[in-house]
């Protein structure tokens, strides 16, 4: 036994150190033993559900014990639900759960692979064929009112079809308003909870509008006898358009952005209503820095209180590609533009279009269907946007990105990505510009009315164009 002061061994300290060998896996496994005795598996896994997913894959890169622990299949499955809400894990479980694992899923879901069409059944009675009409989802119903059709004419009617469980056995339209609110297309259409905002777009004489109207009918059961327009009394309006762009901005508050006005002249005004407010007002959204003027474009909101712009049609009828996103969260709301990172410059990406919609899916993420081009050329094309992987493009600076790191094979699976296309499966319908497009509750599904299509149709095809009444829907599969 070694007393005080006296040296030891040359073999004691041989000893020591092979004990306390830094990464020797001694230490390795004695560390990991004390984290979870102290905390045990439960308690780790409780606290990597709260992990953004990069840290989580950082844990499991730290020894073995730590790598099995960060693949359990209930600590993905709870990061699914987390991350993608239950609904649309529930709806895709059934297709995808018994092949592969909650991790591999998970990846899944970040990438779909594939978009899945089917045409839907619509039974004996369906909308007239039509372009640059409103289609939402409000209350698990489907609904669509206004555009226009063949002659440029437009039409004034409101038509229902409820989504049911068994929604591939088709759905059946009911026809719940006409003449109410004037006929007119390019208006923009808004859900605000179980309330529906029309405001502004252009009748067949080319007046453009700036009326507003709310139907609050849509989530009773009978909805032939309850809904209804009526022409909301506001204080004051933004000046009359067709053609622009708008979505719910939190709050009960909706937003629009440019558009084509009365003299013709396409605008780039930011407008905002907050249906809380007494008396009910329009109310100018100022801001140092705005997307351009253009019309055709899409707004889309991806919570909170944050919205992304895409595409449309310029001052000099070029079509855009640009993303821009409204931050209305702070003192002062601010427009951003946003590109993909420098990293990711590679990927593919959109080409500028207008006409298209975009569809809210789960992960804050839009789904980008279709369009024309400055020829005015139909697209059939999907991409899915992810706002959150973007970089915010400095205004006066040439843009470089800031953060360049290698990442590990396994980091870069689970790397969001700005733009990604997506492969198409089934049986596509034709190209198309100006349809309507909402989302399933789920979020995992899309569904596309009408539009303008190549024309084969009437005579209108002299003019190579023709009017749609098909009704699809798009299912994002693993």
């Amino acid at each position: 036994m070694e007393s005080w002061g006296q040296q030891p061994s040359r073999e004691g300290m041989e000893i020591k150190a092979k004990r306390t060998v830094p990464g020797s896996p001694e230490k390795e496994s004695r560390d990991e033993g004390c984290i979870i005795s102290l905390l045990g598996v439960d308690q780790l896994l409780a606290i990597l559900q709260l992990l953004p997913v990069p840290s989580i894959l950082s844990f499991g890169m730290a020894c073995h014990r730590f790598h099995s622990i960060s693949n359990m299949d209930s600590l993905w499955a709870a990061i699914c639900r987390r991350d993608w809400g239950s609904r649309v894990v529930d709806a895709w479980c059934t297709s995808a759960r018994s092949k592969v694992g909650w991790k591999q899923l998970y990846c899944h879901m970040l990438f779909p692979s594939a978009a899945s069409w089917q045409r839907m059944d619509q039974g004996d009675m369906i909308p007239a064929p039509r372009a640059s009409h409103s289609m939402n989802n409000v209350a698990g119903k489907i609904t669509v009112f206004g555009g226009g059709c063949d002659g440029g004419r437009h039409l004034d009617d409101t038509w229902v079809a409820s989504l049911s469980e068994n929604i591939l056995d088709g759905v059946a339209w009911q026809q719940v308003s006409i003449g109410t609110p004037s006929g007119r297309f390019g208006q923009s259409t808004i859900v605000v909870g179980d309330v529906l905002v029309l405001f502004g777009g252009i009748n067949d004489r080319g007046i453009r509008q700036s009326d507003t109207w709310i139907n609050k009918g849509m989530h009773v059961a009978n909805t032939e006898e309850r809904s209804s327009w009526q022409l909301l009394e506001v204080a004051q309006a933004p000046p009359p358009r067709g053609a622009h762009a708008g979505c719910y901005a939190g709050d009960r508050k909706v937003v629009i952005f440019g558009g084509i006005g009365s003299d013709g002249i396409r605008l780039r005004d930011t407008w905002m209503l907050d249906l809380s407010e007494a008396p009910v007002s329009w109310h100018e959204v100022v801001t140092l820095e705005s997307p351009s003027a253009r019309s055709g474009h899409t707004l889309t909101w991806i919570g909170g209180k944050h919205m992304v712009l895409f595409g449309g049609r310029g001052t000099k009828f070029e079509v855009l590609n640009d993303v821009w996103l409204l931050d209305m969260e702070g003192e002062y709301p601010i427009w951003v533009e946003r590109k993909a990172f420098e990293l990711h410059c590679a990927h593919d990406f959109p080409a500028p279009r207008a006409g298209h919609s975009a569809s809210l899916i789960f992960g804050g993420r839009i789904l980008i269907f279709g369009g024309e081009d400055a020829r005015r050329s139909r697209k059939g094309d999907i991409w899915v946007l992810d706002p959150n992987a973007g970089l915010e493009v400095e205004r006066g600076t040439s843009y470089t990105s800031t953060s360049y790191r290698c990442t590990s094979f396994n980091e870069y699976k689970f790397t969001r990505r700005f733009w990604k296309r997506l492969k198409q499966r089934g049986r596509p319908p034709g190209k198309r510009s100006f349809h309507g497009a909402c989302t399933m509750d789920s979020s995992h599904a899309v569904f596309i009315f009408g539009g303008m299509i190549d024309g084969e149709l009437s005579l209108a095809a002299a003019l190579g164009l023709g009017f749609d009444d098909g009704l699809y829907m798009l299912q994002l599969v693993p």
